[in-house]
């Protein structure tokens, strides 16, 4: 009870404990009859005295709106600073007792007058009840969320150059028709101990076949659209019955399994039958989105050191304060015992350690990757190669303002790869290659909530090789990427997209037209519109 309410009653309270303290007031029956016969007020504003400021106006405000016991002094005066005496203080109490009697009175009438309507409502909410219990006994996890993205991509390319064979020609026939797509991811979140992380996750999508998802036999857009779109193929390639591949892009298959939990206050931990990669690491050196356009942006420039290798794997991961030290490892074939396995030189493995530094503003880190039997997906075919082993470097930093503005975030990295053994690509024997890319960000522009961006750079590159090279590597090209996103809605994106890829197809179309200038390009465009649920 606070301090002014306490105050409010204490003359009441010791008119009752204390005769002596009412003999200053008169007494007797006339009085009594004088209060109680007094007209009842129905607003405290018909006081005189009594001001807002007043202390128990408050309290006095109550007992006239809800409960309509106050009376007041023939003048219109309600006198709260006289003393009150012990009959006055009774016959304000009998007041306030006889209307809540009648309110009393009145709801059981009330209850008696809907006693059907009642009972049929006790009966709904004990079956309400029932079901609810039954519901809850049968659920499917009280832990598990569903999360999802549905993804809607309406686009086409366009091939040109200077190059002299039919390059141009084959790319548009092959890869340069509109095409209306779709990518759907399902995941499925579960914590058991509320710091672990069990996930699932579904995907399906037919991009394989369309001009932005690299399954063309050519493959111009080796550094194909949209991030992950290695496993979107992946799940798109089915045997059928004879033996030979067909799409089966429309199936939803597994993406993710896997379970992370921490082990004391620094240390985390992840171990599954289907992860990868970037599942595994403490932080992700980039704040550029990796669900803008070209798959080659998502790498944090390093697509060697950075991949999207998918199989059995652990990793551990450490951090304290702003630092971070990622290890982990993944077994592309890890599954498979005849021909793969964990640990054997077919497993298609990788092996990553990233040293990390990140705060507010900005993120640097330093990786390594030893990666045996894996094919390193890249920017032109040359660089796409079926490697006995490979080294990888990386080097990825960040930079963020801190309010939005004219000033864009910052995220730029740089790849170096070498290849001990044997390593080839259409007959041409590469030893090293490289890669780099800056990525711009704008948010809140023209609009809060909306943002832009680009993005430069080198998709990886061959910068030595040895036999079928003609003495010197000519393998470069370079990649942009401008986008607008619109947020409709907290949970739909539109964002319109253009792109341009320089040389597609490297030194392979030197060695077919022995002309040093030719090329074949890319531009391209789309309309990428994203439900997330």
């Amino acid at each position: 009870m606070g301090k002014r309410r306490a105050a409010f009653l204490a003359p009441v309270a010791m008119g009752f404990a204390h005769p002596m303290a009412s003999h200053s007031a008169e007494l007797g029956m006339s009085a009594i009859s004088r209060y109680s016969t007094r007209e009842q007020v129905t607003s405290v504003t018909q006081f005189s005295d009594v001001r807002p400021t007043d202390w128990a106006y408050q309290a006095l405000t109550n007992l006239i709106e809800r409960y309509g016991c106050v009376a007041g002094y023939a003048d219109a005066t309600f006198k709260g600073s006289r003393a009150i005496s012990r009959h006055e203080a009774a016959a304000l109490l009998n007041a306030c007792l006889d209307r809540v009697s009648e309110t009393t009175d009145e709801l059981k009438r009330l209850m008696q007058e809907f006693q059907k309507e009642l009972a049929i409502l006790k009966g709904r909410t004990d079956g309400l009840e029932a079901r609810v219990g039954e519901l809850e006994a049968s659920q499917f996890s009280s832990t598990t969320k569903l999360g999802g993205q549905a993804t809607f991509v309406l686009g086409a390319n366009k091939f040109g150059g200077n190059s002299s064979a039919d390059l141009q020609q084959r790319a548009n026939s092959t890869e340069g028709g509109t095409t209306f797509n779709y990518d759907l991811q399902l995941d499925f979140d579960t914590s058991f101990t509320g710091k672990d992380l069990f996930r699932i996750k579904m995907r399906a999508g037919n991009f394989a076949d369309s001009g932005f998802g690299g399954g063309a036999p050519v493959g111009p857009n080796q550094a194909a659209l949209f991030p992950n779109q290695l496993e979107i193929a992946f799940q798109q390639e089915c045997i059928g019955s004879d033996g030979n591949a067909i799409d089966c892009g429309d199936v939803l298959g597994m993406q993710r399994a896997f379970y992370q939990f921490p082990i004391g206050s620094e240390l985390t931990a992840t171990v599954g039958g289907l992860v990868r990669q970037d599942d595994m690491l403490a932080m992700w050196p980039s704040v550029y989105p990796v669900d803008t356009l070209l798959d080659f942006f998502t790498y944090a420039g390093a697509p060697g050191v950075y991949n999207s290798n998918l199989g059995p794997g652990a990793g551990l991961w450490w951090k304290r304060g702003n630092w971070n030290l990622s290890v982990n490892y993944v077994a592309g074939n890890g599954d498979t015992a005849s021909e793969g396995g964990i640990g054997t030189v077919q497993s298609a493995q990788t092996s990553t350690v990233q040293l990390g530094y990140a705060n507010e503003s900005f993120g640097v880190a330093a990786a390594y990757t030893y990666a045996r039997g894996v094919g390193v997906a890249s920017g032109t075919p040359l660089a796409v190669l079926e490697v006995s082993s490979m080294n990888a470097i990386g080097l990825s930093a960040y930079w963020q303002p801190s309010s939005s503005g004219w000033v864009p975030s910052i995220s730029a990295g740089w790849g170096a790869n070498t290849y001990p053994g044997p390593s080839t690509a259409f007959g041409i024997d590469v030893q090293q290659s490289q890669s780099w890319y800056v990525g711009l960000q704008w948010s809140d522009v023209l609009l809060k909530g909306n943002s832009a961006g680009m993005a430069v750079g080198q998709p990886t590159f061959v910068t030595r090789c040895g036999e079928g090279c003609n003495g010197k590597p000519q393998d470069g090209q370079y990649a942009w990427e401008w986008w607008y996103s619109f947020q409709v809605t907290d949970q739909i994106t539109v964002t319109p997209a253009i792109f341009y890829l320089s040389n597609l197809y490297g030194q392979l179309t030197k060695l077919s037209t022995n002309v040093n200038s030719s090329s074949v390009n890319n531009i391209g465009g789309l309309v990428k519109t994203t439900f997330k649920f």
